[in-house]
């Protein structure tokens, strides 16, 4: 349906499967993915019954060079084999094929994306928040939906108020209508007219750029002659610098909805890591870097998803999960935030990678609908 990536290097391997490994390997994973049991060789044979050159003993064989090749592993001498993050990697890479969302996915989507009510429009937070309980309900796991950021957000319109003891409310309008009340607090007094000098000033001059842009272009201002002096330049440095000061502010909100399925999964039995993985889903800053980095820079990427398997994460505390992730971006191409499904490394590659691939697409439409109403 769409194109996906590894955020990994590829690397040539030396040992691959043959077509009758790749075709086990399949049916192990597709088994595993299941049951969440080992697979032993009688259970494959018993699926390949009927096809010429598959024995037990071929297949036992063949299992065998699937672990030398690191694609399976043996959790128990007694025991069938599982796959490894490097089997999940390379069925995900390789034995795929061509990737379709089923019927019931795309209308369960639809509906509840409002798109079967064209009129219906739904404020961007209460899009976000609803696009992550989508993905939670689809995949069983954790959906996280990032919006877009205070410092890189684009103004739409921007207000500035009074409040008692040198403090300022700040209301930015951010396309499209995302609305950021934040308060800061100043060293020196601003008059009301001030205030609403600056603002008119900033949405007259400024409108379509993010606060970090706009803080860099009255720089440059300032230090030309003609303006070093100007009061105006100076009171909107100050507010659009105070408005972004925080390190919070390089983060946009985070919508998380679903962890509670994860606590009664076995793939996450190991209690400690258990709570380190919610602990890191927990931490704002901490989950917008990983999922950040999931996303490919190169425009040639633009819209394809990237899945992270176990020990591919970075963060330890995801190193039994894997994250499907990808971005939505603006007409122009600018990442404005990720959606994700986070969940063990044993989920259901196809299925959610059309999904999370799918809605991407979807929120993308909402958003430039909503845009284009302002």
């Amino acid at each position: 349906m769409s194109a996906y990536n590894s955020n990994q290097t590829d690397e040539k391997q030396v040992n691959n499967p043959d077509v009758r490994g790749q075709v086990i390997l399949t049916a192990i994973i597709n088994e595993h993915l299941i049951t969440g049991e080992p697979i032993g060789s009688k259970v494959i044979a018993e699926k390949f019954a009927n096809a010429s050159g598959l024995s037990s003993a071929t297949i036992r064989n063949v299992m065998s060079d699937l672990e030398d090749f690191g694609l399976l592993e043996q959790p128990h001498t007694s025991a069938g084999r599982i796959p490894t993050d490097k089997g999940y990697r390379f069925f995900v890479d390789n034995l795929l094929g061509v990737l379709s969302l089923s019927n019931k996915d795309l209308h369960l989507i639809n509906d509840e994306l409002g798109l079967s009510e064209t009129e219906k429009s739904e404020m961007p937070d209460k899009l976000m928040e609803k696009t992550s309980q989508i993905l939670s309900v689809l995949s069983n796991n954790i959906g996280i939906v990032v919006s877009p950021n205070l410092a890189k957000d684009r103004l739409q319109h921007i207000e500035f108020v009074n409040l008692s003891d040198k403090r300022i409310l700040v209301i930015l309008v951010s396309a499209p209508n995302i609305v950021h009340n934040k308060i800061i607090r100043l060293k020196e007094t601003f008059s009301n007219e001030e205030l609403e000098r600056t603002a008119h000033y900033l949405n007259a001059k400024f409108s379509g750029k993010s606060l970090a842009e706009i803080r860099a272009e009255i720089l440059k201002l300032m230090h030309e002659e003609t303006a070093l002096f100007d009061k105006l330049l100076q009171t909107a440095m100050i507010l659009c610098s105070q408005s972004i000061e925080s390190e919070a502010d390089n983060f946009g909100d985070v919508y998380v909805d679903g962890t509670s399925n994860i606590l009664t999964k076995r793939d996450f039995a190991d209690l400690d890591r258990l709570r380190e993985l919610l602990r890191t889903i927990e931490e704002k800053s901490r989950l917008v870097q990983i999922l950040s980095e999931c996303i490919a820079p190169d425009a040639s990427l633009r819209g394809s998803v990237q899945i992270v398997i176990g020990s591919e994460n970075s963060a330890s505390s995801l190193q039994n999960c894997t994250l499907i992730t990808a971005p939505y971006r603006t007409g122009n191409g600018e990442t404005m935030g990720t959606l994700s499904v986070l969940g063990p490394t044993r989920i259901e590659y196809a299925r959610m990678i059309s999904i999370v691939s799918y809605v991407a697409t979807i929120l993308e439409k909402l958003i430039m609908q909503e845009t284009s109403k302002n």
